[in-house]
């Protein structure tokens, strides 16, 4: 028998009816599912130090288990010593089995790990049904040695998924398990900052 990632036993056995409940789609195709993972991680010193892309290429290859692209430079820019061609980050993209792999464990091991964690903003949506989430250390992830890791960068991770509005998107996230903010402590904390 085929192994199955257990998030996507869940997206088929829970999420699906939920989903259809919530929204009243008439048939499954309709729902909104998660179509690939995107994590893209920026190297600015990638122009004078060639050794700084290297690390970040090998601790994305660490966290997702499949070998980075390099991204280059697509104009060039003076003032910051940037030509045409150069590299200057790398990204992965992620589908199927290890896609629900890396999301499974950025839900329950990496995200806990992250300090004073109360829950990811909910306002990173881009109005067409994707999300991108904002790391700001790579060492929450397991994977990661951090006696090795020279300097602590971020990556950006961008959900993509069919959902054709946000609400919809956020659903399907919620229901997969991302530890979202709640909508009423959000509004709580926003007006006591105002006040």
């Amino acid at each position: 028998m085929a192994y199955t990632p257990r998030l996507k036993e869940r997206y088929q056995t829970e999420v699906i009816p939920a989903l259809t409940k919530r929204f009243g789609y008439k048939n499954v195709m309709e729902v909104p599912r998660l179509v690939k993972i995107i994590i893209n991680k920026g190297v600015g010193d990638a122009v004078e130090n060639q050794k700084a892309l290297d690390n970040a290429v090998e601790e994305l290859r660490l966290i997702t288990g499949q070998h980075p692209a390099i991204a280059r430079a697509r104009k060039s820019v003076s003032n910051f010593k940037l030509r045409q061609g150069m590299a200057i980050g790398c990204y992965v993209t992620l589908r199927g089995a290890r896609m629900y792999e890396f999301l499974d464990r950025l839900i329950t091991l990496a995200l806990p790990r992250v300090r004073d964690f109360r829950g990811i903003p909910d306002r990173s949506f881009d109005g067409r049904g994707n999300y991108t989430l904002g790391i700001r250390e790579q060492i929450i992830f397991p994977e990661i040695d951090v006696d090795k890791v020279d300097r602590i960068d971020g990556m950006d991770v961008t959900f993509v998924t069919t959902a054709k509005t946000d609400e919809e998107a956020y659903a399907l996230l919620q229901e997969l398990g991302m530890p979202f903010v709640r909508r009423e402590t959000a509004a709580v904390e926003t007006e006591t900052e105002t006040a």
